[in-house]
């Protein structure tokens, strides 16, 4: 399909350019039909001089009513109606006026009276200057309702993005108390190696996420990245106890996503899943693209819902959605599950799918489905994102 070489200009995009080209056009098409219907009725052809001259007369009376309604469009109802009918009126009269006294010097000897001059002009003139004054109401008032609804979708997209960063932000202090007190911890312990090699990391991931915009989408390969060096942090205090597993289908490397989406539900996994068990648990995350979404999943082996939790109340319309996965109310901040949630409502609409369920075999199993839009793919090593389940990551190591 062509393109064309510069986008449409919207045609009351410059209302004073469009507000002329109305003027003209109108009063050129009244020139026309008044001089139509003059030859039509075999006046003389030098009659139309005096089509011309009344032409002329009701454009710049046009021009004085459109300067003093211009004054009145935003006034109270009353005043702007009642103003409007008062000078519309005298317009029209003295439209009126200097249309019959061009007419009585035309045909002086006709012995035609000037009161039945004006009486005959009076209701083509009110009919041009009310068509008029009709117009330049509606038009504008039409731009007006544009211009008001332009400003509520701007307005509505500055209150989306406030509070997807304001969700964003809430991340933030929520991950570094936890970080913070480890480090605290290995600096007690006098372990300054670890302690050094957590705050390299903490900084890595700090960095991260002032460089993107808390409204910003990134790709699936680097969300991963990002979880990666989350993880490396969270692997200076478990060890081997945690133990994670990555498989990324080539396909969902360059899917968007929006930033920091995953790090909460991992950090509950590793709350609930992890830190209970004294041989720890896995977390296994999936992303794969399934006809025109993208799914992601995040599954652990840790001991899974307590009993009598049915995953489904987790977002009942009595559940307290500030309450983390697996906690009794007084346990938790109150940032994962209701966090992701207003995320993903804020960026996506009902066009999305937060579930959580109980795995066959125990643990917990979080799945997040969002509409597939891909990124311009860079070129990467396949499997770069994908690790064994039984290799644990070695703390020491960058990831």
């Amino acid at each position: 399909m062509a393109m064309l070489p510069l986008p449409p200009t919207p045609f009351f995009g410059n209302k004073n350019r469009a507000f002329w080209r109305l003027q003209f056009l109108g009063w050129i098409g009244a020139l026309l039909l008044r001089a139509m219907s003059s030859l039509a009725n075999a006046v003389p052809w030098s009659f139309l001089i005096i089509v011309i001259i009344a032409t002329i007369t009701g454009f710049s009376i046009s021009l004085i009513l459109s300067v003093i309604y211009r004054a009145l469009i935003n006034r109270r109802a009353i005043v702007t109606w009642g103003v409007t009918a008062i000078v519309l009126a005298i317009a029209v009269g003295l439209y009126a006026f200097i249309d019959s006294w061009v007419v009585s010097l035309y045909r002086s000897n006709a012995g035609i009276r000037f009161t039945q001059l004006f009486l005959g002009v009076f209701y083509l003139d009110l009919t041009l200057l009310g068509a008029w004054s009709a117009l330049y109401y509606a038009i504008n008032f039409y731009i007006q309702v544009e211009e008001q609804n332009d400003q509520l979708l701007v307005l509505e997209n500055q209150a989306t993005s406030a509070q997807l960063a304001m969700l964003r932000y809430q991340l933030n202090p929520h991950f570094l108390f936890n970080t913070l007190n480890s480090i605290s911890t290995l600096v007690l312990l006098k372990q300054t190696e670890p302690a050094n090699a957590m705050l390299s990391r903490l900084s890595s991931f700090l960095r991260y996420t002032l460089i993107n915009e808390p409204t910003a989408r990134v790709t699936v390969a680097q969300e991963v990245e990002t979880l990666k060096l989350y993880l490396g942090i969270e692997l200076m205090r478990f060890e081997e106890r945690l133990r994670t597993s990555f498989h990324i289908e080539d396909a969902a490397c360059d899917a968007l996503m929006p930033s920091l989406l995953l790090q909460p539900l991992v950090e509950n996994a590793i709350k609930y899943a992890v830190s209970p068990l004294e041989e720890g648990a896995e977390i296994t995350v999936t992303a794969q693209v399934l006809g025109q979404a993208l799914r992601i999943i995040i599954s652990d082996t840790g001991p899974g819902l307590p009993p009598g939790v049915d995953p489904a109340d987790l977002f009942g319309a009595n559940h307290d959605m500030g309450q983390d996965l697996r906690t009794k109310p007084t346990g938790s901040t109150g940032v994962g599950l209701a966090n992701i949630r207003d995320r993903l409502v804020q960026a996506y609409g009902e066009n999305q799918r937060f579930d959580i369920a109980t795995g066959t075999e125990g643990g917990v199993i979080v799945t997040i489905e969002l509409p597939f839009e891909a990124r311009e793919p860079a070129p990467r090593t396949p499997s770069s994102f994908n690790r064994s389940v039984h290799q644990p990551l070695n703390p020491l190591v960058a990831i």
